[in-house]
């Protein structure tokens, strides 16, 4: 006797109107199971953001999935899509276009039932948002140079905070590359994790990285790139599960590089969340010229996959459960009120690609000017542990050169990073990872002098405020 999970719900979906009733309803064995929100479209194209483009291009509506059938979430939209449910499960954030003419907007929907809200309409597309602790979200607004990861809202001093009303008056970007960045989601400890490209700003591999809710410590989430990867989520256990297209792997704790997870071939959607009871709830299709549907995965078990929700002409993809869930830590900021950063190397020695045999003479910062183009803005002696200290420019996409004697590149970074204002950073080497720390030993370069070199293109301001400033 096949139970609800073993159901392939086969239906005919028009926008704007009912689902209808899947042909096969669930047995009297089948075993409850927490709500579904999905989005429904003709077409989805999972990674069209990351360059700019359209996910929807035929249009989207988000779907709830209850007891095997169908209805939409909200009606009197011409799209809807992106859903989030909130920490309390009472409530969905949602991006909409309430008319064909409108840009995607931001909005939410209270659960079981209620009159949506708008909380933020801009001049250009705002997409996917998440939420995050003490009354905030994050989303990402199309702007002049691609998709920017922007907070809204002031916060609160309540964890479980509702979202003002007029939350989305009030922005601080996060991102500040050219390109496109996409948040994914929230992870316990309040990081948020994106997708970008590899090299940020520069490249075309997608690619995954972390950053705080205030803009600070931007950073890839492991350094074994090369492959394409997307649609990360964050599981119970910690592990950050997702996709390659054929394959799904994850990164966990102990281990500086990913790890496969065996699982059926199938073309993956990406945004895998975990089901209450353990198991995972996952877009897939047999093959690139289906549609995608829900299935059920059960990790450990690589011929588990069970067909949970489909539509014979429509893609379904983007999943939530409808249910409460942790609530990631906050993450109080530690930026400091300056227009400039300082940026500490412990060893620009030891990168990802292999340590250098000898150590650089010099660092050199680069920037974009308003056009695009790369700007020098000057070097700072690197000494003979491979540490240096500078003053950056702040909330600009940069990026360090190292130097020998004779001026010549030694080794430079391909793509771009940013560092908020009033941030202080630590960095271990040239794009190496903290499982690479050297000695915990004071840096040569503090031994000398706690004033950073200037290299933000203009002289230092606020320098009494500055470490080690008079």
């Amino acid at each position: 006797m096949k139970s609800l999970l073993g159901v392939l719900l086969l239906a005919t979906f028009i926008f704007g109107g009912a689902v209808a009733q899947s042909a096969t309803a669930p047995t009297k064995a089948a075993q409850p199971m927490s709500d579904a929100i999905a989005t429904a479209a003709p077409v989805y194209r999972a990674l069209a953001a990351l360059e700019g483009g359209e996910r929807f291009p035929q249009g989207a509506q988000l779907l709830r999935i209850h007891a095997g059938k169908a209805t939409p979430l909200v009606a009197g939209f011409y799209a809807t899509a992106d859903a989030q449910v909130s920490f309390r499960g009472d409530a969905v954030l949602f991006a909409a276009r309430p008319t064909a003419a409108d840009h995607w907007q931001i909005w939410e929907q209270p659960l079981p039932a209620g009159a949506p809200r708008k909380l933020f309409a801009g001049a250009e597309d705002a997409i996917r948002p998440l939420y995050l602790p003490l009354g905030q979200f994050v989303f990402a607004l199309h702007t002049a140079s691609g998709f920017q990861l922007q907070v809204a809202g002031k916060g609160t001093d309540a964890p479980l905070a509702r979202i003002a009303d007029d939350a989305g008056a009030t922005l601080l970007q996060l991102s500040h590359v050219p390109g496109n960045a996409i948040p994914d989601d929230v992870l316990h400890d309040g990081r948020i994790l994106f997708e970008s490209v590899y090299p940020m700003g520069a490249g075309k591999t997608p690619e995954m990285y972390l950053v705080y809710s205030d803009g600070s410590g931007v950073e890839s989430y492991r350094c074994d790139h090369g492959v394409a990867r997307w649609g990360g989520h964050q599981m119970s256990s910690g592990d950050v599960v997702f996709t390659h297209g054929p394959t799904l792997a994850r990164f966990n704790s102990p281990l500086a590089h990913e790890v496969p997870i065996a699982a059926p071939h199938a073309d993956y959607a990406g945004g895998i969340v975990e089901m209450p009871a353990g198991s995972w709830l996952l877009s897939a299709r047999s093959s690139p010229a289906g549609h995608y549907g829900l299935r059920i995965f059960k990790p450990g078990a690589a011929a588990a996959q069970q067909s949970l929700f489909a539509l014979t002409d429509r893609d379904v993809a983007e999943p939530v459960v409808v249910a409460p869930r942790t609530r990631p830590n906050y993450h109080p900021s530690a930026v400091h009120p300056w227009n400039y950063a300082n940026q500490l190397a412990l060893d620009a020695r030891i990168g990802r690609d292999g340590n250098l045999a000898q150590t650089p003479a010099r660092v050199r910062l680069e920037t974009l000017d308003s056009a695009g183009r790369v700007v020098a803005n000057g070097t700072a002696p690197i000494e003979s542990d491979g540490s240096f200290f500078v003053q950056t420019p702040a909330d600009r996409a940069i990026r360090f050169v190292l130097l020998d004697a004779e001026g010549r590149t030694v080794r430079q970074q391909e793509g771009w990073f940013w560092i908020r204002a009033g941030e202080q950073r630590i960095c271990v080497g040239c794009h190496a990872g903290p499982e690479r720390s050297p000695d915990n030993r004071v840096p040569e370069v503090l031994l000398k002098t706690t004033t950073p070199v200037n290299l933000t293109g203009h002289a230092a301001q606020n320098a009494a405020e500055a470490p080690g400033g008079k």
